[in-house]
């Protein structure tokens, strides 16, 4: 299964901008999507967003939407999480994974539909 690795993290002031990518070791095209998913102390596991391969459709979670946006680059075989007006609610260790389900009319959206979660990055946003 692909493995991804997470660069990008770091600290961010509120109101600021960051941009996470998520390169993979296999061939994310082989996969039907790209997703990614955060921690933070205190509050369970959140899938963010996700982006398909196949038809470049989008899933972003209420807590994000508006904010952050997810975007894919076929030549670098990556995907880019940009986090445009972060609130401190939004530190945690951010990660991604590739999928094989889905379809033209299904964009997985849970973390259980996804493979090989790596070990993420600490994103912190300070007010």
């Amino acid at each position: 299964q692909v493995r991804t690795t997470v660069s990008g993290g770091g600290s961010v002031q509120a109101g600021g901008s960051l941009t996470l990518a998520c390169a993979p070791d296999g061939h994310p095209q082989s996969n039907y999507a790209t997703g990614w998913v955060r921690l933070a102390p205190g509050k369970e596991r959140e899938f963010v967003s996700a982006i398909s391969w196949h038809n470049g459709k989008t899933y972003y979670a209420d807590s994000v939407k508006g904010r952050f946006t997810i975007s894919r680059d076929d030549a670098k075989n990556t995907v880019y999480l940009r986090m445009n007006s972060p609130r401190p609610e939004d530190t945690a260790v951010y990660a991604c994974a590739v999928s094989p389900y889905g379809s033209g009319y299904y964009l997985p959206s849970d973390a259980n539909e996804y493979n090989n979660w790596g070990q993420g990055t600490q994103v912190t946003v300070s007010s």
